[in-house]
Formats: structure tokens, C-alpha cells, sequence
């Protein structure tokens, strides 16, 4: 089969939406690092809708990658044009089809990275993008401090013009934007971090001091970092996903993306040197995002946790199958309204409760096919970002935290690798063997993986956090999931 390309274009079936515009004549101005599938149905989905309408041709996208597993996203742009189906599943199966062209080109940074560093230092880059995961910001979880001591870093700070990390890429470039009297570009993060672009300026000023402190400074006085609040459900593509997709327009896509309808981004106007016109798109464009995030992170994200392990020891491996259990459907929105909800702040046209409705009905979207293994990975991650804010403000204000630490509880019984069936389960962490190895002590010291401050801070000192956790992790010992979750809501 012939793969999708510019060429082929317009041998897709009408049916299939594509772009409308001349890409030859679209410039990069948005730099993007983690091309990814939630950014390809995300951010690059936006600049579509901008370009569709004979806006914003100096901002196309150029994706950058700088790991080694992007070696693969390389190839598909290349052999690609940068071209992709978006695939987008409702409740019902209906399935809408639409290639994106905002993505112009593709940089891998381990074959050039001098010449990715002089395309971000070059005029037409205005804006420096990201999805680089929760915990790629290389943030210590307690303290908060950007680690100096990581190899990565380690080794970029002794080559600072020959750097591999994004920080050391990026650096290096406002270097060499300031040295030629050049204005600095935004640094965006688009990841799921409450106050994501103040986490984003602590760790490149950091860095940036740790090469030359005015440097640091200066990058700190000018360069602008804005929060946002992003939200698509957007499972790993599979390879039936290929092949159906492939199937459907009649050319090959190596990469398509599926997601679900809703979209949702709130992004603080605040950039360095210009932005797209957001406001002709479904962009928020806001003063304060920090409602509309913790409102994010602690229903939606910290949610996907509360049932992504109970759900997969009860033997589910689908989200929507998970979702669409009343009993665990109620589990969720007795977190979210006893729990979550009071640490949330007034936010500006949203009703909570339909939002919470909403959420759990997006949960259950069997189109999606969302795995629950996707939910489980990278705990170490999400856990203390998403969940123990939680925690630890309701416990200041002497509010409920059984819920939140039974979720806690369901993690450190999923990590001791074998579910309630007796099947073995691939725990997928950066600290996997940490975790894990905590798990395995349960037998001997039930409190085990709660000690670890790193991830838990101070909650093993709390007498309360620590009576609710150790019972429901002594329930899913002897009775196991579906019971525990049963107890916890009086069924």
C-alpha cells in the first residue's frame, strides 16, 4: 500500500478531512520536544484548526526528539511528510478521520544536535514547546529542587555547546540568542503538572545557572514560561490501530493517533515573543490557570489512578470496562466529591459536578480503548504529583483521606507484581525495581512502601494516613479488590 504522504493526499476517500492549505509555504515557528501521540492530538490539532483557517503560517510545528526511542518518530516524518491520521472515537463507534498537517518538519537531535541548537536560536523560533512527561522536568518530588547530580545533566554540564537533554538544547540555544541581541523564545510546557510552566522555569534557570549564573538570570528575567492545563484521552497506538487506519483512508499511516472528542487547553497569555492567534481556536486563553489545572490533575488524572489498579487486580485490562463497573464508577465520584473537591479552588465557568459526570462518562468511552496498564505505568510519577497534594491538604483541614489512601494502598499491592488470578504483571516505572522491592517486604513490614519520603513525604508520620492505608491494604490482602472498593463505598 502506498504510504500517506503530500503526494498521495489526494488519493484519500472523501470522507477523510486534509489539509486545506499550502503547506510549502508554512514556516516553523513552534518547536516541539516529545512529538508524541497526546501532542499530535493536542497542540498540533490546534494549530490545524489555525492553519485551516489562513492563520498562523509562520507558526507551523517542527518536532524535535532527543531519545533514542525517537529514532522511530524520525523515520515516520520522513517517510510521511510529517502527515498523520487523527482518528477521533465516540461512545457511540462513530470514528472521524482527518489527516494533520501542522507539523512541518522533524528534527532528531542524537544525528545534529549543533544544527537543532541553531534552529532554536535561529528568528523564526518563537515559541519552544514540550510534552516531556511528568517526571522528565528532573525535579526532586519533595524538595522540589532541580537534580544536579543526574547523569544526563551531569554530562551536559561538562560539554554545555554539545549538550543531548532538552534542558542543555535549550539553554545552549538562549545563549546563543542573547550573545547575537536576539529576543528570547517561550518555553511552554504542555505536561500534567500543576503549575507546569513554573516547574519548567525552576528547572532550565536552574540548569542554566549551573553553566553561568547570569545566564540563570537572565533567562529568568526574560524569558516567559506559562502555565497551562491540557486534556485529551489518547491511547498508545496499536498495531491494529495501524492497520484499521490504513485500512480505512487506502494509503499506509505508521502512526496514527486516536483520541477521544474532547479537547480541552487553558494557557496563560503570557509569551516572549509573540503566539498564534489562539483565540480563533477552542484555546481558554487565561490570566490564572492553576483553577482549571487542580481541577484537572486532581478529578481526571488522580482519578485514572484511583481505578487503574484496583481495576486491573480485579482482572480488567480495558478503561472503559473499569469505568463502566457501578461499583468502581461509584468508588471514583465518591473521590472526587469527598476528597478532591474541597482542595479545589472556584473554577471560572465550570460546573463541577457535570464536570465530574462528564468524566466518568469519557472514562467509559469504549471507543477509545484505553489500556489500564497505560494508567498503571510510571506511578512514581503521578502518584506524588497528583494524589498526595491531595492527601496532605485534606489532612490540614481534617478532611476525609480514606479514599485517597486506599488508592495508595491499590499501587503498592499492584507493585508487588502478581495479580489476584496469579498472573504475573509488568510493572512499568522509572523506579521500578525501588518500588517493587518495597512491595516484596509487605509480609514483613506492611508499611513498607509508604516510608519511602521521596515519594510520600512525611505521610508514614501521620497516624490517620497511616490507619486508613494499612486497612485497605490489609483488605486487599485478604479479601481482595472488588471487596475493598465495596467497603470503602458501604456496598
Amino acid at each position: 500500500m502506498t504510504p500517506l504522504s503530500n503526494a498521495t493526499l489526494a488519493d484519500l476517500p472523501s470522507d477523510v478531512a486534509r489539509p486545506t492549505y499550502d503547506r510549502s509555504q508554512l514556516t516553523p515557528g513552534i518547536f516541539h520536544f516529545g512529538v508524541g501521540g497526546f501532542h499530535r492530538a493536542h497542540q498540533a490539532v490546534m494549530l490545524d484548526d489555525l492553519l485551516s483557517q489562513g492563520l498562523a503560517t509562520d507558526w507551523a510545528i517542527c518536532g524535535i526528539g532527543v531519545l533514542p526511542s525517537d529514532a522511530r518518530m524520525r523515520d515516520v516524518m520522513r517517510d510521511q511528510d510529517c502527515l498523520y491520521t487523527l482518528v477521533v472515537r465516540d461512545p457511540s463507534g462513530k470514528q472521524e478521520r482527518r489527516v494533520i498537517g501542522s507539523i512541518v518538519d522533524y528534527l532528531f537531535a542524537p544525528d545534529d544536535v549543533d544544527a537543532v541548537i541553531e534552529r532554536l536560536a535561529s528568528p523564526a523560533a518563537k515559541i519552544v514547546s514540550m510534552t516531556i512527561t511528568e517526571g522528565g522536568y528532573n525535579i526532586h518530588p519533595v524538595t522540589g529542587e532541580f537534580d544536579l547530580t543526574n547523569a544526563g545533566i551531569v554530562a551536559d554540564l561538562a560539554t554545555p555547546q554539545a549538550p543531548a537533554s532538552v534542558f542543555g538544547i535549550v539553554v545552549e540555544a538562549l545563549r546563543r540568542r542573547r550573545e547575537r541581541g536576539m529576543t528570547p523564545f517561550t518555553v511552554m510546557s504542555c505536561d500534567n503538572l500543576q503549575d507546569n510552566g513554573r516547574v519548567a522555569r525552576r528547572s532550565f534557570v536552574a540548569y542554566a545557572r549551573a553553566v553561568d549564573a547570569e545566564l540563570g538570570d537572565w533567562i529568568e528575567a526574560n524569558v516567559s514560561f506559562p502555565n497551562s492545563m491540557v486534556d485529551r484521552i489518547t491511547p498508545v497506538t496499536t498495531d491494529e490501530d495501524r492497520s484499521v487506519t490504513s485500512e480505512a483512508i487506502g494509503l499506509t499511516d505508521a502512526w496514527p493517533v486516536v483520541c477521544e472528542p474532547f479537547l480541552q487547553w487553558v494557557l496563560e497569555d503570557a509569551f516572549t515573543d509573540g503566539r498564534p492567534p489562539y483565540e480563533h481556536t477552542a484555546v481558554q486563553l487565561v490570566d490564572d490557570v492553576e483553577p482549571y489545572e487542580l481541577m484537572k490533575l486532581r478529578l481526571l488524572n488522580a482519578s485514572h489512578q484511583a481505578l487503574c489498579y484496583f481495576g486491573y487486580l480485579m482482572g480488567y485490562r480495558l478503561v472503559h470496562d473499569v469505568a463502566g463497573d457501578p461499583l468502581v464508577a461509584t468508588f471514583l465520584r465518591a473521590y472526587m466529591d469527598r476528597e478532591a473537591t474541597p482542595t479545589l479552588r472556584p473554577v471560572p465557568g465550570i460546573n463541577l459536578d457535570d464536570y465530574k459526570t462528564q468524566l466518568i462518562e469519557r472514562f467509559a468511552n469504549p471507543g477509545v480503548r484505553d489500556t489500564v496498564a497505560r494508567l498503571c505505568a510510571d506511578s512514581s510519577d503521578r502518584i506524588p504529583k497528583w494524589l498526595v497534594p491531595v492527601i496532605n491538604e485534606q489532612l490540614a483541614t481534617d478532611g476525609e483521606i480514606v479514599l485517597s489512601a486506599a488508592i495508595c494502598a491499590s499501587w503498592a499491592r499492584y507493585s508487588e507484581g502478581v495479580d489476584e488470578q496469579g498472573e504475573s504483571i509488568e510493572v512499568v516505572d522509572r523506579l521500578r525495581d525501588t518500588v517493587m522491592g518495597y512491595a516484596a517486604k509487605h509480609s514483613t513490614d506492611p508499611l513498607a512502601f509508604i516510608r519511602d519520603r521521596d515519594l510520600f513525604g512525611d505521610l508514614i508520620d501521620n497516624e490517620r494516613f497511616v490507619s486508613a492505608y494499612s486497612a485497605a491494604l490489609e483488605s486487599l490482602h485478604a479479601s481482595g479488590a472488588r471487596a475493598t472498593v465495596a467497603g470503602l463505598v458501604g456496598q
